[in-house]
């Protein structure tokens, strides 16, 4: 991914602040890439992405499958494509969480639908 790629994605990802945003605990994510299971916390997520905590980020520009499951009753597979667009290499002593940001690239509508539901819901419980 080239600089202005980079700059261009951080100034959208500004303007789409507005999204909501809620935690989410994920222990693994299957891949079909031929990499083995990513194993990270998702610590929040939006109908444009998501940040993965994990000692071992993949490189910006890579691009894979990925399948979250939010916690519905029933729960709900969400599966798509995605980039990573940042990664933060744990170092000692950095208040920064080692993992990376990735954009999804073909997610459906409805499934962004189902998302921003389930970050409402989680929202509203948080903040009761």
């Amino acid at each position: 991914m080239s600089d202005s790629e980079n700059t261009e994605y951080t100034e959208e990802q500004k303007n789409k602040r507005r999204a909501l945003r809620a935690p989410l605990i994920v222990e693994k994510i299957p891949c079909e890439d031929g990499y083995k299971t990513l194993f990270g916390y998702a610590k929040n997520i939006s109908r444009g992405g998501l940040f993965i905590t994990t000692v071992k980020p993949r490189e910006p520009g890579e691009k894979f499958l990925i399948e979250l499951t939010l916690s519905t009753k029933p729960p709900c597979k969400i599966r798509c494509q995605c980039q990573v667009v940042w990664k933060h290499l744990f170092k000692r002593k950095d208040q920064q969480e080692p993992g990376m940001g990735l954009r999804f690239l073909d997610l459906t509508e409805a499934d962004g639908d189902r998302i921003e539901s389930w970050v409402e819901e989680q929202t509203t419980k948080l903040t009761g």
